[in-house]
């Protein structure tokens, strides 16, 4: 008898990839090997094994991607300054990626013939699984029940489970559509469908406290950089994990980080969604001040453009693209002096720039003193404002002759 072909199950026990397994053991012959790449779950990843053993899988792998993630895949998008729409961090975009290159390294040591995933048909992150199998595994198969099969609803979801006892982390009552790692918490569906709602915050927040119950007195927070990295918090040297969960700590804390947008979404539509983020809004905080330090204007004008490039690119699922290697080059030499300590003080949902100072700051009290300086020669600024203005001069001069 042949052994079954292997496929391979993004897995969080959360209300979708609860039933994929007992669909996919229904509707296909397939051994089903399901992988939870843990990115900053929490408790959500206790119990996983029993639980997708039970529901049909041969067996589970729980990968411990945090480092990694933080690493290789946030800071490298901090770095760029990207921020999607203004608001967006970016937390679900650039794990999905993270995750799904660990399935097809799983897929090639289990010798796989197709990846399993439980986005659905009308989100993003359908294109970030499989955009990246695509660029690192081109021969593998790729299922998406959303796709495929006659559920239509979260509700539909529930009750497919209930017939079959699965066990599941929501309710219909409670059924917001959720994703946590350790960079953000998002909340999407139920009240927040209409942006006329304003977000039960009580109810909603996990990761941090509403600006309201934030302690009445200030916190400061000192974040040293090199290179563009974060690598201390208040002169303590951290890991890239530990770093980001201390400024979590600080920001829920006193309420930094809520962002409640309406985005577009890549497959055409907008949804409305609320995101936690309180680390990753001091950090992005902390090296805007940086940099305003320590580039030129030029720079830094441009560099905005390519921030936004960057935002677009990683939430698309394009991160193993040239592209994406090419824009890194780019950051790298804007972020070659982005060295130095900013101070924010934190205070009822604000992280307020109170201090910046590097070894590499263009910024001189000596030219940009209002007192009497050696300096710079004012009437220097005379030739140069003739120059800048003569197309204007010009333009007017030809516009008055014109209407003689």
């Amino acid at each position: 008898m042949s052994k079954k072909e292997k496929v391979i199950l993004a897995y969080s026990g959360g209300l979708d990839t609860s039933i994929i397994i007992p669909w996919l053991k229904e509707n296909y012959d397939y051994e089903v090997i399901a992988v939870c790449g843990d990115v900053g779950q929490g408790k959500e990843t206790e119990g996983l094994e029993e639980k997708a053993l039970k529901t049909g899988a041969s067996k589970l792998y729980i990968e411990d991607l945090k480092e990694d993630y933080v690493a290789n895949y946030i800071f490298p998008t901090l770095k760029a300054g990207a921020v999607y729409e203004g608001k967006y961090l970016l937390g679900t975009s650039h794990a999905r990626p993270c995750i799904a290159k660990r399935l097809v390294e799983i897929a090639e040591k289990e010798g796989a013939v197709a990846i399993c995933h439980g986005a659905t048909g009308k989100g993003n992150d359908q294109v970030r699984f499989e955009l990246t199998v695509k660029a690192l595994a081109p021969h593998l198969k790729i299922i998406a029940p959303w796709r495929i099969w006659d559920i239509r609803s979260r509700d539909e979801e529930i009750e497919y489970a209930k017939a079959r006892n699965i066990p599941l982390p929501v309710t219909k009552e409670d059924n917001y559509s959720m994703d946590r790692n350790v960079w953000h918490l998002s909340h999407e569906g139920l009240d927040l469908e209409d942006p006329w709602n304003e977000p039960q915050y009580d109810k909603l927040l996990k990761l941090m406290v509403t600006p309201e119950k934030a302690p009445d007195k200030c916190e400061y927070v000192e974040i040293e950089f090199e290179k563009g990295i974060p690598v201390s918090v208040n002169g303590e040297k951290l890991s890239p994990l530990k770093l980001v969960e201390k400024l979590n700590e600080l920001g829920g804390k006193h309420g930094v980080g809520i962002a409640d947008m309406v985005e577009n979404r890549l497959v055409g539509m907008k949804s409305r969604g609320v995101y936690e983020t309180p680390g990753g809004t001091i950090l992005y905080a902390a090296i805007k001040e940086l940099e305003y330090l320590c580039l030129d204007r030029q720079t830094m004008h441009y560099k905005e453009l390519i921030s936004q490039k960057y935002a677009e690119l990683v939430y698309d699922g394009l991160w193993f693209t040239p592209l994406r290697e090419a824009l890194d080059a780019f950051v790298d030499v804007c972020a070659k002096n982005v060295t130095g300590t900013v101070r924010l003080k934190l205070y009822k949902g604000q992280a307020t720039p109170a201090g910046a100072k590097s070894p590499y700051s263009l910024y001189s009290e000596e030219f940009a003193t209002f007192d009497e300086d050696e300096v710079y020669n004012h009437k220097d600024a005379e030739g140069f404002i003739n120059l800048f203005g003569l197309p204007l001069k010009v333009r007017a001069l030809k516009e008055k002759e014109n209407k003689k």
